[in-house]
C-alpha cells in the first residue's frame, strides 16, 4: 500500500504542477523518478516534523498542494499543534500520509504504534481521514486527493495486504462501500480490518448468521446515510478498528447511531484496543488477535451478541 501511494506521486506531479512532495527521515525508494524529474518539487527534510508542517502550510498558502510522508506516530503526535494551527485552522490542501497506521511497527514497541492517530486527527476541524483497505483502493484514492479542498490524513498499512476492494464498487472520498450484504450482523470497518471482517462474514455463514461488511474508508467525514441504512437492517452492529477505542471509528459510529432514531434497535459492540499502552513486541497480527481483531474474534463477538 505504501509503495503504491508513493509511486502514484509521480503521476500526480505530472498531472498537476502544484504538487510538491515532502518527506521526513525516509529513503528515496519508490520516489527515485519523482526526485529525478521534479527536483524542485521534491524535499527530504529529516527528523524535523514541526518544521515540515510549517513548510507545507506555507507552500499551500502559495498555491501548492503539498504531500507529506513519514511514520504515522511522528506525523500525528510530534507536530500536532502545527497540524492543527498551520494546516487545520487555515483549511489548507495539505496531504498527510502516515506510514504504519495501527500496530504495523509492533516490533519497535509502543513509541511507534499509531493507535490513537485517528482520534487525534478527528479532533481537528476541516480534517478528512481516509484509511484504504488495500493497494488497489489506494490507486483509486490518490487521484481524488488533487481536487479535495481541505487537509487529508491518509493512513497507510504495512503493504502486501490481501486485495479485498472491488473495482465494481465506486470509490469516492466520504462515501462508504458496502462490500458484503447480510441481514443479521453488520461489521463497520476501516483500513485493514475490512479484510478481517470479510473473512469473519465467510465463517459466520455456515453458522447460520448472515453478515454485512460496510467499509468506512473515510472515517471523517463519515457517510452517515450509508451507516444508518445498513444498521437499520441489522440485529447486531460491530465496529472493528486497528485503533484505540477512545475516539476512533467505533466512537464516531456510536455517536451517529445513538443520535439517530435507530438507538436501541440493535445490539452494539466496538472492537479495538482498550485504554492501555499496547506494550507487546510481537507481530501486527499477534497484537490484533490478542484484542479480538481477528476473524475468530469477530466471529465470537457476533455469536455472543446475535
Amino acid at each position: 500500500m505504501r509503495r503504491t501511494c508513493l509511486l502514484s506521486m509521480y503521476e500526480l506531479a505530472q498531472a498537476d504542477p502544484r504538487v510538491v512532495f515532502i518527506g521526513s527521515d525516509i529513503t528515496k525508494r519508490d520516489l527515485e523518478k519523482l526526485a529525478a524529474d521534479f527536483p524542485d518539487r521534491f524535499f527530504i527534510e529529516g527528523i524535523y516534523e514541526a518544521h515540515i508542517i510549517g513548510l507545507a502550510a506555507g507552500m499551500a498558502l502559495s498555491g501548492k498542494i503539498p504531500y507529506i510522508n513519514t511514520i504515522a506516530t511522528f506525523l500525528t503526535r510530534r507536530c500536532y499543534e502545527q497540524v492543527l494551527i498551520d494546516v487545520g485552522l487555515h483549511n489548507l490542501p495539505v496531504r498527510l500520509i502516515g506510514s504504519g497506521g495501527g500496530v504495523v511497527y509492533a516490533p519497535l514497541g509502543p513509541t511507534h504504534l499509531a493507535i490513537e492517530d485517528i482520534a487525534i486527527m478527528r479532533a481537528i476541524p476541516n480534517m478528512t481521514i481516509v484509511a484504504p483497505c488495500d493497494k488497489d483502493e489506494m490507486t483509486r484514492l490518490m487521484p481524488q486527493t488533487l481536487a479535495w479542498p481541505g487537509p487529508i490524513y491518509i493512513r497507510l498499512a504495512k503493504g502486501g495486504d490481501k486485495i479485498v476492494s472491488r473495482a465494481d464498487r465506486p470509490f469516492q472520498i466520504g462515501k462508504a462501500i458496502l462490500l458484503r450484504e447480510g441481514k443479521d450482523v453488520l461489521f463497520v470497518t476501516t483500513g485493514v480490518t475490512t479484510q478481517v471482517a470479510l473473512e469473519a462474514a465467510d465463517r459466520l455463514a455456515p453458522l447460520g448468521l448472515s453478515a454485512s461488511v460496510l467499509h468506512m474508508h473515510t472515517v471523517k467525514p463519515m457517510d452517515e446515510d450509508a451507516l444508518l441504512a445498513c444498521a437499520g437492517r441489522a440485529r447486531v452492529v460491530i465496529t472493528a478498528e486497528e485503533h484505540t477505542l477512545m475516539g476512533g471509528l467505533g466512537s464516531a459510529v456510536a455517536e451517529v447511531l445513538l443520535e439517530s432514531r435507530l438507538a436501541g434497535a440493535f445490539r452494539f459492540k466496538r472492537l479495538g484496543f482498550p485504554d492501555v499502552f499496547t506494550e507487546e513486541l510481537g507481530s501486527q497480527s499477534d497484537i490484533m488477535k490478542k484484542y479480538g481483531l481477528s476473524a475468530e474474534g469477530l466471529v465470537k463477538t457476533a455469536q455472543d451478541l446475535a
